[in-house]
């Protein structure tokens, strides 16, 4: 990946909002190409309008793919694809790696587009978009909130104009967390989209949780790109209180740092970089993480979760229990596990997830939340 600080394409210019904008509003839009996707009909890098925590209108980037084998433009479901994390800024926005060609999940993209179904891939909130920055890593109502205001605005591009478009979320770790936040909020958020099923794997359900995992091994540096990222999007509180004046340097630093430099320079744990060892347990901070975990309330619609049993970057236990909180709820699940690690997961995960996505695209539309879970996750601990 790049990482120049900023992009210098005007394209990607922050633009103010006008008085009577809406959510999902497209401010501009341009034809790309996508050179490691074939089939494909159109694709468009696209600046709209969503919100950040707060309803305040913020514009977003992202970009919308259209396969060539519908009988027309737009015909068939919107898949909306939440990306792994790809760093807090510089040239690293998914909209702009699948114009450069080197988006690494784009074989993940073809099994969509091959399915006939439009593909809208947002960048998030602060990512992509210049002078909005740093991305808002980890905040999921943020992240849920831009690829639902994503689907709508694919809704509204040149020959698809149909709000009815039945609409699916997938993602994997990072974004698998933001899928689901999606489904959580969009009865609330997005009542109008006709939203009928996530598929999420190896999901970030509790931040705070995992940061305490990694903080002493080679994906130390999350925890300070989290920091920086849940820090921006709970800007009206005192969220930096807690770093020293180290810790203050390396924030202006990794802000503009795609996700490889700052696994490779930020390997201290976080409190190196904090007034204490555990930065967690500050009153402000506690109040952020609980109001992050994953389960604030029940997804409407179905949900496919899955796991490799050898994950050692997102331990597999906190998704068992994510399923059993979702199953708590009353939520319509699916689980599977697989005997292999993160990375390997996402690839062997990855056509049981579509599979299960194209089954709830097909079934009639939720109206209330389903009360009997489908199947249960084994309580048995994965082998070391």
């Amino acid at each position: 990946m790049m990482t120049e600080p900023l992009t210098d394409d005007e394209f990607y210019t922050a633009t103010p909002i006008e008085t009577g904008s809406t959510r999902g509003e497209i401010l501009r839009l341009r034809e790309v190409a996508v050179p490691q996707l074939r089939s494909v009909a159109r694709a468009w890098q696209i600046v709209y309008v969503t919100s950040d925590s707060y309803g305040e209108l913020i514009p977003a980037s992202g970009i919308v793919i259209v396969p060539d084998i519908a009988t027309q433009v737009g015909v068939g479901p919107i898949l909306g694809y939440c990306p792994v994390f790809r760093g807090l800024g510089g040239r690293c926005a998914p909209s702009q790696l699948l114009a450069d060609g080197t988006e690494p999940e784009a074989d993940y993209l073809a099994m969509a587009l091959d399915r006939g179904w439009s593909v809208a891939v947002a960048d998030g909130r602060g990512l992509g978009i210049t002078g909005l920055g740093p991305h808002t890593f980890l905040a999921g109502r943020c992240a849920g909130q831009t690829i639902l205001d994503l689907t709508r605005a694919t809704q509204r591009l040149p020959g698809l104009n149909d709000d009815t478009t039945p609409i699916a979320l997938w993602g994997y770790a990072d974004g698998g967390r933001n899928a689901l936040w999606a489904a959580e909020i969009q009865h609330e958020y997005a009542p109008d989209l006709d939203l009928r099923g996530v598929a999420a794997g190896a999901v970030v359900a509790d931040p705070g949780e995992l940061v305490a995992e990694i903080d002493d091994g080679p994906f130390a540096g999350l925890g300070l790109a989290g920091l920086v990222g849940l820090a921006r999007a709970y800007a009206h509180l005192p969220m930096l209180h807690i770093l020293t004046t180290e810790g203050h340097l390396a924030v202006a630093n990794i802000e503009n740092l795609d996700a490889t430099t700052i696994l490779a320079r930020y390997r201290q744990p976080l409190g190196h970089w904090c007034e204490q060892a555990d930065p967690w347990a500050d009153p402000m901070w506690r109040y952020v993480l609980a109001r992050e975990r994953c389960a604030q309330q029940p997804p409407q619609i179905p949900v496919h979760l899955y796991h490799g049993t050898h994950d050692t970057l997102i331990p597999v236990e906190s998704a068992r229990r994510l399923f059993s909180d979702y199953r708590g709820l009353g939520v319509d699940l699916n689980w599977s596990e697989y005997q292999v690690d993160h990375l390997q997961a996402a690839t062997d995960g990855a056509g049981e997830a579509i599979a299960h996505l194209a089954d709830y695209l097909q079934r009639t539309p939720p109206r209330s939340i389903r009360s009997t879970p489908s199947t249960s996750p084994p309580t048995t601990t994965p082998d070391s």
